[in-house]
């Protein structure tokens, strides 16, 4: 998955859960490494850290 389409998906995400969109892209990296879907696990990941990066832009 290219970079900006992990943009898009993390800012869905944020966008659709809020605050929560970090530990809920967290737990799909979990289950994903759990069941041995390493690059599964890696997209969720970076989205989880594009997440991180958008939560942190927020707060002043």
């Amino acid at each position: 998955m290219k970079m900006e389409d992990l943009a898009q998906h993390a800012h869905a995400l944020y966008r659709a859960h809020g605050d929560k969109a970090e530990a809920e892209a967290a737990q799909k990296a979990k289950q994903a490494t759990a069941d041995g879907q390493t690059a599964e696990a890696e997209k969720w990941e970076k989205i989880r850290l594009h997440i991180k990066e958008l939560r942190g832009a927020r707060q002043t």
